[in-house]
């Protein structure tokens, strides 16, 4: 219990932190909607943590809820990494073109 407690102010400061950051205009409404979303949902399944275990030995796990939540978050994790260098790969490609255009216009 006190590991909980202590992950909800964590959450919570981080939702303050997150309310600021959208306050003073460093974030666009998507993403503070993302991660408000994040955050929350990660708050709900630290409350109920008890019965994601029941789930979890139901579905025949043979670990614990928390540790097949931190499981599917790395998952999730490298699902993230792999978009997100997908986008830098399109902008790589998209900075050459526009350079290779400069330099044609320029010549």
């Amino acid at each position: 219990m006190p590991q909980q407690a202590i992950a909800l102010i964590i959450i919570a400061f981080f939702i303050a932190r997150l309310y600021w950051q959208k306050k003073k205009n460093h974030i666009g409404a998507n993403e503070f909607l993302f991660w408000l979303i994040f955050w929350l949902l990660a708050a709900g399944l630290i409350i109920f943590l008890k019965s994601i275990d029941k789930l979890v030995s139901e579905l025949g796990f043979s670990g614990s809820g928390i540790e097949v939540l931190l499981y599917l978050s790395v998952a999730i994790l490298f699902y993230f990494v792999f978009r997100l260098r997908l986008k830098f790969e399109k902008i790589e490609k998209d900075l050459t073109k526009i350079v290779k255009n400069i330099a044609l216009k320029d010549k």
